[in-house]
């Protein structure tokens, strides 16, 4: 699969089976795109069906679509204070990295999740430790696969609310897990950073770079947002119609330290074409 031209994609239903994904994604317009796995709001899911594995490979290497990205279940908090939560995080996790392995995913996203009741540091190494856990034994460091630790909206005992916390959750990981990062350009926005004006975007890639390093984020995920700067409510709206605003947005697509990135729409669908729309929307802003 060809890595030199931009990667530009959406978040895609898998209604119908997990490989009608891709022809969502040609038939949009993109050319990456990411997906759940299974649902997002149970804790149990069965294995991929190796025939629908193989089709999505195969369609995927017809149509030169990737990266492929899976998000993990919401339901999942690694640094949770109650043990039952704690397990059940650690059991589907760990099975989302199995069907992402089985799914030929390049990337695996997760929101660390709460350390309400403990103290950061806790809460940070507790997250360490699930991850890794949940990873033992599985054949993941070898692939071409990669967990993305994500931001979040700055919300209190939400671990990766800072890049800071990001960085140290990355780093603490490294020895043991095949690790890197996506930002979400809504969470950081409503977490605090400027990425709406010329100088606050140059002084937000600062703080990248000496935190989280430009090469290890791997994907940015491409929301405008409801809500304004630093209010912590994460709201997603459609590219260019938010509180961040297209120029942002194509401040970034456009920025090279981020050429080697994956950009990825989880944008409101109030509408049929709504998909097509902002997909369309970030080619636009990507091209100039």
């Amino acid at each position: 699969m060809a890595t030199a031209k931009k990667r530009i994609g959406i978040h895609l239903s898998t209604t119908g089976g997990v490989y009608t994904a891709v022809t969502r994604a040609v038939e949009c317009g993109a050319n990456a795109f990411q997906i759940f796995s299974a649902s997002p709001r149970m804790w149990k899911a069965g294995p991929v069906k190796p025939a629908d594995a193989a089709k999505l490979k195969e369609l995927r290497k017809q149509h030169d679509v990737g990266p492929v990205a899976i998000h993990a279940s919401y339901l999942i908090n690694m640094c949770s204070q109650t043990e039952s939560v704690r397990a059940n995080s650690i059991a589907a996790f760990r099975g989302e990295v199995e069907r992402a392995l089985a799914l030929g995913a390049e990337f695996l996203v997760l929101h660390p999740g709460s350390w309400k009741g403990l103290s950061r540091d806790e809460g940070l190494r507790l997250a360490a430790q699930s991850i890794e856990k949940a990873i033992d034994g599985l054949p993941c460091q070898g692939a071409d696969f990669r967990i993305l630790i994500e931001n979040t909206a700055g919300a209190e005992f939400s671990l990766g609310g800072s890049l800071e916390q990001v960085a140290e959750l990355v780093e603490t990981l490294r020895p043991c897990a095949p690790v890197a990062v996506c930002l979400d350009t809504c969470h950081v926005h409503v977490a605090g950073y400027d990425i709406v004006s010329e100088e606050g975007y140059a002084e937000t890639m600062r703080q990248i770079e000496t935190t989280i390093g430009f090469e290890t984020v791997k994907i940015w995920h491409c929301n405008d947002a409801k809500a304004e700067r630093g209010s912590k409510l994460d709201r997603h709206e459609h590219i260019g119609e938010g509180t961040i605003g297209a120029p942002a947005f194509r401040r970034l697509l456009r920025d090279a330290r981020f050429a080697h990135c994956a950009f990825l729409a989880e944008t409101p669908v109030d509408d049929p074409g709504d998909v097509l729309r902002n997909v369309s929307a970030l080619w636009t802003l990507a091209a100039g």
